[in-house]
């Protein structure tokens, strides 16, 4: 009875996720309960978890927070079924607090309307409907076989449905328009086109991370649990806040300006030492210095926030976008228009800032604003309000604890100091000098570098160390520091064993 109680309530909350998804295709997929309840806990769960699931699932951290959830729902259903087991009206309360707790969650996303309580009320509505149907009062539908067949045929319809409801509706949510309208743009031709890599930027070693990172295998991290779907037809970008000149612009309009392209390197603060969160891509779009100045920032606007449409926000020095550098209002990637996953149609790229204060994704507003008057994002978070990215450097092979013979051994990695350069890379063995690696070329100083050195290695097992040095001539620290709360720090190390 317990079992079979349980297995009702499971079959509840599956035909209320599915029913909610199809209602979410109208409403916008951040307003499904199992997405939105996962915003929820994005915002509000505290640092050190959040940094425990980067570290633990890397770029899968949103799938298995929605895995999560999704077991933490199936286990409070099964609590309701076998709940109303022997009280009926009890189990029903429960599903009220489930609907309830999906409303407020929807809710309390950003630029939300009442129609994203929908989802969670249809599902709430077709989980009571269920539950009623597997009536587990005190007069059975499952006493006899026949019973016992309809309960089984209930059930396994249930779920079978639920899931194909619910995949549907995610993929009907996912906007294929969006998706046509992204194939059908055509990137303008750049007015500066982006310099081609020096030969032997490119070393080609085997396991050494290709100086051109893929769009494909781009590193993703930000806040959003589901992609943003924004049509470029309906896109704008608003540019206001404490300027003489606020504007909007159109995709449309955006288009038409003159384009530059460039290659920047950018980089997660999450990024632990000898971490992967970092990418070297081709980027087209507008200077974003070039926006500023037309909106002519007022006296002590010293914030550029950046403002994406599920309402998640970076603030960056309004200097740093005026000096010069190669800041851009992007709308290409590698030579394609923008992934969807990457900010479609159009976000942020800064060098020299970590992402979480600059990257802007799927961005819809540029606000000129103080850091005294505005925190962004992640600061009430516990993260730093400045943000340049720190000089680091990894060692990508010899992979850790990989067998390696003895002998000359290729040992490779990248280096970084976006907007100071790298001028120099060292590696040393089982703490003893340092020995000069070789840099290969480089576009720019916002970019990485790979770098080489060959080692007589010899039977045993072996540490490995690399630093860099700036363009500056600031050698990169040995200090171990977090991620938190303004970037990682140390030197990578490896430890190999070599043998005869």
């Amino acid at each position: 009875m317990w079992a079979r109680g349980a297995l009702t309530g499971i079959a509840a909350a599956a035909a209320a996720l599915g029913a909610a998804e199809a209602v979410a295709v109208a409403t916008g997929p951040r307003s499904a309960p199992l997405v939105a309840v996962g915003g929820v806990v994005v915002d509000h769960v505290p640092e050190p978890v959040k940094s425990f699931a980067i570290d633990l699932f890397g770029v899968h951290d949103k799938q298995a927070l929605i895995a999560g959830t999704a077991v933490l729902l199936a286990a409070y259903a099964a609590a309701v079924g076998v709940l109303a087991v022997r009280h009926f009206w009890s189990g029903m309360a429960g599903l009220a607090l489930f609907t309830a707790i999906g409303v407020l969650a929807a809710a309390s996303r950003p630029n939300a309307g009442p129609a994203a309580a929908l989802p969670s009320l249809a599902g709430g509505l077709v989980a009571g409907a269920v539950l009623a149907l597997g009536y587990l009062g005190p007069r059975p539908v499952i006493r006899d076989e026949p019973g016992r067949r309809r309960f089984l045929w209930l059930v396994g319809g249930t779920l079978a449905g639920a899931a194909v409801v619910g995949y549907v509706g995610r993929q009907l949510a996912a906007r294929r328009e969006v998706i046509a309208a992204r194939e059908g743009i055509r990137l303008p031709a750049p007015v500066s086109p982006a310099p081609a890599p020096p030969p032997g930027a490119d070393l080609g070693i085997r396991q050494l991370a290709p100086y051109a990172t893929s769009n494909a295998t781009f590193y993703r991290i930000d806040t959003a649990l589901v992609v943003p779907q924004v049509p470029p037809a309906r896109w704008t970008l608003r540019v206001h806040g404490r300027v003489r000149h606020p504007f909007t612009l159109t995709f449309d309009q955006l288009m038409a300006r003159p384009m530059v392209e460039r290659w920047v390197t950018l980089a997660c603060v999450s990024n632990e030492v000898g971490g992967d969160l970092i990418g070297n891509a081709r980027w087209l779009g507008v200077p974003l210095g070039e926006l500023l100045d037309e909106a002519d920032p007022l006296p002590g606007a010293d914030q550029v926030v950046g403002r994406s449409v599920d309402g998640f926000t970076c603030g960056a020095p309004t200097a740093l976008l005026r000096d010069g550098r190669d800041a851009l209002l992007a709308i290409g990637m590698n030579g394609e228009p923008l992934p969807l996953e990457h900010g479609f149609p159009a976000r942020m790229v800064v060098p020299g800032l970590y992402g979480y204060v600059s990257a802007c994704k799927w961005v819809t507003e540029l606000e000129l604003t103080s850091f005294a008057d505005f925190d962004a994002y992640w600061v009430p978070r516990g993260w730093s309000a400045q943000a340049p990215v720190k000089t680091g450097s990894r060692i990508d092979t010899p992979r850790p604890g990989g067998p390696v013979r003895a002998g000359q051994v290729m040992v490779a990695g990248v280096a970084w100091a976006q907007h100071r350069g790298v001028s120099r890379v060292e590696v040393r063995v089982d703490g003893g000098p340092w020995n000069e690696a070789r840099p290969a070329g480089t576009v720019s100083t916002d970019t990485w570098r790979q770098w080489s050195w060959r080692w007589e290695a010899t039977p045993g097992e072996h540490q490995l160390q690399v630093r860099a040095t700036d363009g500056t001539g600031e050698v990169q620290t040995e200090a171990r520091a977090d991620p938190a709360p303004n970037g990682a720090t140390g030197w990578h190390t490896v430890r190999v064993t070599v043998t005869a």
